[in-house]
């Protein structure tokens, strides 16, 4: 791993611990996090390999990012006060972030550092075709992360401001409770 790669990956598993503090959730809640994936895809990914079952490989770890990313913005705390919506990740929510940002780079360490045969005899055996393949599949996942929880959280935001505007009698009960904490 370069020392981009490292930076790249520490700065992924970090936006997670940025957000434990309770802060407003503006558009750099979205940009910094969507930014560095871009970054990331931009470098990694180079191509998306077909052949053999390097799809059924990608699409696997996509539906792991996308399983994260959803419970990762439903574990995400959000709240409107006088107009402000506010968001705070929970352990939950930081616990899923850096298994699914980790395991990538425990993944690539691992590679580096003598799994690189098993990892080998493992894609023949299952007809994976390419170191390639593997890299995708990686990328796909940590994008696949960011943005289905970033979209989590939006539709999640956009609910709690509407329900913000509506008279104390008529908001859903738990939303009352919410603000209450």
């Amino acid at each position: 791993m370069t020392t981009t790669d490292w930076i790249t990956d520490i700065a992924l598993v970090l936006i997670v611990f940025r957000q434990l503090r309770e802060g407003r959730l503006g558009p750099k809640s979205y940009l910094l996090p969507l930014g560095i994936v871009a970054f990331v895809a931009s470098r990694y990914l180079t191509s998306v390999p077909t052949a053999g079952n390097d799809l059924v490989l990608i699409g696997a770890l996509v539906a792991a990012g996308a399983a994260l990313g959803i419970a990762g913005g439903v574990y995400t705390r959000i709240r409107s006060t006088d107009g402000h919506l506010f968001i705070k990740a929970g352990a939950v929510s930081a616990a899923l972030w850096v298994l699914g940002m980790g395991a990538r780079m425990g993944f690539q360490v691992w590679v580096d550092h003598g799994g690189g045969d098993d990892v080998a005899r493992f894609s023949a055996t299952h007809d994976i075709t390419t170191a390639d393949a593997w890299v995708a599949a990686f990328v796909l996942m940590a994008l696949t992360e960011v943005v289905t929880r970033l979209a989590t959280i939006f539709v999640r935001s956009r609910r709690a401001a509407r329900e913000q505007e509506l008279p104390v009698g008529a908001r859903p009960r738990e939303a009352v409770l919410d603000r209450a904490a």
